[in-house]
């Protein structure tokens, strides 16, 4: 799932607004989805529900990502205008 992973990354990007990657991670979804068909896999099929919970947690693993890097971006802004500031200052 790894390289799994690294695609969904690859395809989202923390500039992208909430709903721009909600729609790539429905594109995910579907694919899973006609995939699991070409495969023959019936809903009720274990592996079915797993692959969908892999997919969900991937997903859930990329916006913790995706929420750390906007908070460090926003964390380097705020000690950087707080440098400015001290340098007015002094």
């Amino acid at each position: 799932m790894s390289d799994f992973t690294d695609l969904v990354s690859r395809a989202v990007n923390p500039t992208m607004t909430r709903e721009e990657r909600n729609a790539v991670y429905d594109v995910v979804k579907q694919a899973l989805q006609r995939l699991q068909e070409r495969e023959g896999q019936s809903p009720t099929d274990p592996r079915t529900a797993l692959q969908q919970h892999l997919v969900e947690e991937t997903i859930r693993d990329v916006e913790l990502d995706i929420g750390r890097v906007l908070s460090m971006q926003k964390l380097e802004r705020a000690f950087a205008a707080q440098d400015t500031g001290d340098g007015e200052a002094g």
